[in-house]
């Protein structure tokens, strides 16, 4: 275990973080991993990342969610619908660009299994590519690695790093993956939880900053070798906020969209190649199925700027506690995505005239 960035003693913003600083602390928020490594009969180091809002009742007891495309090179299906009705009605998959299919049908499956058959599911699955590591090709995943993740699901502290959707993911030359962080933020309306989750797998070397500092500028290919065999042109990243706000879809969106500044702190630019896609849900307001018409609350606009900071600051953090907890893995034709020297790092951020 490697552990979180603030086991080393670097905090992003000044907003305090929730019980286990991860999208869980969004109350009945759950997360869940199946993580495949082997070599035979083909080489995978691939996964799924379930993220189950509502304890498991999103499928009749919908959220208002928004998103937002930073660069369209990816995939995360369900969105026309979320765009037309501004509804989350299921679970939130991640996994292998080329078995986002496999992870969406399971999910249809498992809404028909519980018993939900009074409509058709347009369930939300997203992706990243780990090609590189796995041999996506062979389609490794299974409905088992998809059922694993769902019903594994669960509150509290989450698994982080080389582990389900992220278990093969490279990010700024390093190795990436799974990540999260939270925080609170006190408004007059109330006090309020923002999670975020990321599937990380973007980003040149050069760009990567932590809190500010240049540290990719500071760690050569002499230090750590890059994962690519010559320098990357895109690569993707999913981002998921999640809160217990009362915002309206339209909210969601705007917060949707702030994730972006985020990303950019750490040295995402969007490339051509990359498939940058971000959803926000809201769980402030129950909008069951079988009781209309609905009442919500809803945040007034102006008092939604601490959940701006809040959700950047979390994405921030999310990002690089995906590189701080992911160790080196190899993976086909003896590829190797080598892991952030911790303690170069520290050495390195430790000499910022800020600090």
């Amino acid at each position: 275990m490697r552990g979180r960035l603030r086991d080393l003693g670097i905090e992003i913003g000044d907003l305090p973080t929730g019980t286990h600083n991860s999208i869980t602390d969004v109350a009945g928020v759950r997360v869940g991993h199946a993580t495949l490594i082997h070599d035979e009969p083909t080489v995978a180091r691939t996964g799924v990342t379930m993220i189950v809002p509502r304890d498991g009742g999103i499928w009749t007891d919908f959220a208002h969610a928004g998103w937002f495309n930073f660069s369209g090179n990816g995939e995360m299906t369900g969105l026309p619908w979320i765009e037309e009705s501004g509804l989350l009605g299921s679970p939130i998959g991640l996994t292998s660009t080329h078995q986002v299919g496999l992870v969406r049908d399971f999910l249809v499956k498992a809404a028909v299994e519980t018993g939900h058959t009074d409509a058709f599911h347009l369930p939300v699955v997203a992706e990243t590519w780990d090609g590189w590591l796995s041999d996506a090709d062979s389609f490794p995943l299974t409905e088992v690695e998809a059922r694993m993740a769902y019903t594994s699901a669960a509150a509290g502290p989450v698994a982080e790093g080389c582990v389900g959707g992220g278990t093969g993911m490279i990010c700024h030359e390093l190795k990436g993956g799974i990540g999260t962080s939270s925080r609170m933020v006190e408004s007059r309306s109330g006090v309020f939880t923002v999670g975020v989750l990321v599937q990380a797998n973007y980003g040149r070397r050069r760009d990567l900053r932590v809190d500010g500092f240049p540290l990719g500028r500071h760690l050569g290919f002499d230090v750590v070798p890059s994962a690519w065999d010559e320098p990357p042109n895109g690569g993707s990243i999913i981002v998921v906020a999640a809160t217990d706000a009362p915002l309206l879809p339209i909210q969601c969106s705007r917060m949707a969209r702030r994730i972006t500044v985020g990303l950019a702190r750490v040295g995402g630019y969007g490339h051509d190649s990359s498939g940058d896609i971000f959803l926000a849900f809201s769980t402030g307001n129950h909008l069951p199925v079988s009781k209309e018409p609905w009442t919500v609350d809803v945040l007034p606009h102006r008092e939604m700027d601490d959940l701006f900071h809040a959700v950047a600051d979390a994405t921030e953090e999310s990002i690089l506690n995906a590189l701080v907890a992911a160790e080196t893995m190899s993976g086909q034709r003896g590829r190797t995505a080598h892991a952030l020297p911790l303690d170069r790092m520290e050495e390195l951020v430790a000499l910022d005239p800020r600090q």
